[in-house]
């Protein structure tokens, strides 16, 4: 039996996740990463927090970059940025962009969730962290699974 994370998303929507990371990043110096896996514990707050170190986003220069991290098989998610980013912007920030991505997924729209997700993020970092031609991605733009 094929895992949760195998069939969250079709490989034409993970391809249309990937594609609006990029075109978020095209606009900032900032990094986003979407991470899917299979977790069936309590605390994925902190699960998001060890993946986002894991990655090593809490390497970027500009402490910018921000996870969008899904646990699957509980459907839950946390977005979680790095310190440059939180510097800027407010909890009301991370509390709108939950609620698109939460909006989506109670409709099991999760493509849909993650592409608005990843937007959204994408506008903030541009106000903040603007692209530069000095800018270099730091970080993959693929999905990350476990």
């Amino acid at each position: 039996m094929a895992s949760s994370v195998a069939t969250f998303l079709t490989s034409t929507q993970e391809q249309q996740v990937v594609d609006a990371i990029r075109k978020a990043e095209k606009q900032t110096s900032g990094e986003i990463r979407v991470h899917l896996e299979d977790y069936d514990h309590a605390e994925v707050y902190q699960r998001a927090q060890q993946v986002f170190h894991m990655l090593k986003m809490d390497n970027t220069k500009l402490e910018n970059g921000v996870i969008l991290y899904v646990a699957v098989n509980q459907k839950q998610f946390v977005v979680y940025g790095d310190n440059g980013i939180n510097k800027k912007v407010g909890p009301d920030f991370w509390n709108s962009t939950r609620d698109v991505i939460q909006d989506q997924f109670k409709k099991q729209h999760f493509a849909k969730g993650l592409i608005l997700g990843v937007t959204q993020i994408g506008e903030a970092l541009k106000k903040y962290f603007p692209w530069d031609a000095d800018d270099t991605n730091e970080l993959t733009d693929e999905i990350s699974k476990l």
